[in-house]
């Protein structure tokens, strides 16, 4: 029964997209019957989720039957909080937005389960082709919301670039994966792990291998110079896929590749150290001036998310010399989603509205209009910009200070600068919302705040806060501090250790 436990979030999310597939095909039912029935499906596998949540443990459940193809722990528990947690917020904030654009249909939300499923399974891989399949599973239902609404030329554009180039880098993985069978017998990460701790062994394969799976890494996260399809499939994207992408879906990438180079390949992890560096120093150069140079508020927000994938490189960078910064890696990624999510979710709320605000001329006048709004997308840029009180500062702060007492510290110094560059096209937003009269095109009458997806804006923004200063300002009330979360993701390392 305790080994079935383990199944029960996933179980719920493939339920849950088998029961949307079925409620699509009757069309009577509305778009908030679609949304109602998936996040109660959502919020019942994220307190199944949350049982286990912070205990120390590893287990092989029904191992006979999956022939230790699938690992349960501490580590996967984490990310499928967090999987399912990011998936909640982006329905939540999207609200307005998917009942407005009417092309949202009961599958777009079936295809979301089936993603967030195939990013669970991820996470949970111990083996090469498992976890291709769980990529796989996830990629395609991303490819698929990614082009939903056929009619928009732009989604057709980016859905075809995103596909393509996607199943050309899953190409890599599976040469890679045929490469390292060829020299251990076994795509086992255990086992490969074993093989590579064993002295006497010919490593050239495996070393091969290995760099062709960190291929796919990189295309997935959007690194130099696999970043290329970012700008136009992002902005081609319904922007809550934007978002969606952005966040939720990069983190499972980092959930499978963290595993292996934590625990099983941690002793090879040094041979790619200078690759990663000159790619994090590109990917910061590269990601600041694509941003630097955009108008367009959505592909600003798609440039400035390969800088941050360059902060996240620099502590995956780190692990051979420093496990701590994996700490910093899982603390960066749910400061990027909430952030992310957040950014970009209240963007599509003030579009299903006025339909123009794409460019930073758009945004004249926001804070005239609509106070509230520019306060929660001030806030937000602030922590993408990694001003202090925001999560978005402490997370860089960990990221930073790891990657100095790993030795890198030129590299830190030109991602502080990095920093300091994004201040000017992240300010830049918030000048045209606080500081310029709102254009004519863009008054709104009888803009509805009074919605879930403004109170959800609202509670990820208070989110970000506390992130930055923790309880310091609720001294009186016994909440957790961001301690907490360096806790958890402490214990989710260690069960990578157990045996």
């Amino acid at each position: 029964m305790e080994d079935l436990l383990h199944f029960v979030p996933a179980i719920i999310i493939l339920i849950a997209a088998l029961v949307l597939m079925f409620m699509a095909t009757n069309e009577s039912y509305k778009t908030k019957y679609f949304l109602n029935v998936t996040c109660f499906f959502l919020v019942l596998a994220l307190v199944f989720s949350f049982l286990p949540y912070g205990d120390l443990f590893t287990s092989r459940p029904f191992n006979d039957i999956f022939n230790n193809t699938l690992i349960f722990d501490s580590f996967s528990n984490f990310f499928h909080v967090l999987l399912i947690t990011g998936t909640l917020l982006t329905i939540l904030i999207g609200e307005h937005y998917f009942q407005h654009n009417k092309y949202f249909k009961g599958e777009f939300f079936s295809i979301l389960m089936f993603a967030l499923f195939g990013m669970m399974l991820l996470a949970n891989a111990n083996e090469l082709i498992t976890a291709y399949i769980a990529l796989e599973i996830a990629s395609f239902s991303v490819y698929i919301m990614v082009g939903f609404n056929t009619e928009n030329p732009k989604r057709v554009e980016a859905i075809f670039k995103y596909l393509v180039l996607g199943s050309f880098i899953g190409a890599f993985y599976l040469l890679g994966t045929v490469l390292i069978y060829g020299a251990v017998g076994s795509t086992n990460f255990s086992v490969i792990g074993d093989f590579i701790n064993t002295d006497g062994n010919d490593l050239s394969l495996v070393y091969i291998g290995i760099t062709l799976l960190l291929f796919t890494f990189l295309f997935k996260i959007a690194a130099f110079p696999f970043q290329s399809w970012v700008l136009d499939v992002y902005r081609g994207s319904p922007m809550l896929v934007t978002a969606y992408m952005a966040s939720t879906f990069k983190i499972a990438i980092f959930s499978l590749f963290m595993r292996v180079f934590i625990s099983d390949f941690a002793s090879l992890i040094d041979y790619w150290d200078n690759i990663i560096y000159v790619l994090s120093v590109l990917t910061l150069l590269f990601g600041s001036w694509l941003a630097l140079t955009q108008n367009n508020i959505k592909r600003m927000l798609a440039a400035s998310s390969i800088v941050h994938t360059g902060y996240m490189l620099m502590a995956f960078l780190s692990l051979g010399q420093n496990i701590a910064s994996a700490y910093a890696t899982m603390f960066y990624l749910i400061a990027y989603m909430l952030t992310a999510i957040g950014a970009f979710g209240l963007i599509s709320h003030i579009i299903s509205e006025t339909k123009v605000r794409v460019t930073y001329e758009d945004f004249k006048g926001l804070a005239q209009e609509r106070p509230f709004l520019a306060a929660m997308m001030t806030i937000f840029l602030f922590s993408l910009a990694g001003i202090p009180s925001t999560i978005g500062f402490i997370a860089k702060f960990y990221v930073f200070t790891e990657t100095i007492i790993a030795g890198y510290t030129a590299l830190t110094v030109l991602a502080i600068v990095a920093t300091i560059v994004s201040v000017y096209y992240y300010f830049r937003l918030i000048a045209m919302m606080y500081f310029y009269p709102a254009p004519d095109t863009c008054s709104v009458e009888g803009f509805n705040d009074k919605r879930i997806s403004t109170y959800a804006i609202a509670f990820v923004a208070a989110l970000v806060v506390w992130g930055g200063i923790g309880s310091a300002i609720l001294f009186f009330i016994p909440v957790p501090n961001i301690d907490a979360i360096i806790d958890v993701s402490k214990i989710a390392i260690e069960s990578l250790f157990l045996k």
